[in-house]
């Protein structure tokens, strides 16, 4: 899937709206947020995507890894923890 151009061009805003231009989103780690946000809704509750992929956000904000992270969120989301 590739992502379309709003949805380019909408990431490419808030980036640099929140002074974050230098960081490289590339279509593997939005292809990786968006599968997560799609089990912690499932999975969990509606309510959980956003929820999930925010604090997903923060553990890489700390210096953990995204695949980790999110790998770690979608297990126990999915009960595999």
């Amino acid at each position: 899937m590739d992502l379309n151009s709003d949805l380019t061009a909408w990431l490419e805003s808030l980036a640099e709206e929140l002074e974050l231009s230098d960081l490289d989103l590339d279509d593997d780690s939005v292809h990786t947020v968006l599968d997560l946000a799609r089990d912690a809704a499932h999975h969990v509750d509606r309510p959980a995507a956003p929820l999930t992929t925010f604090l997903v956000g923060v553990a890489v904000g700390r210096g953990a890894s995204l695949g980790s992270s999110a790998a770690k969120a979608t297990a126990l989301a999915v009960g595999e923890a």
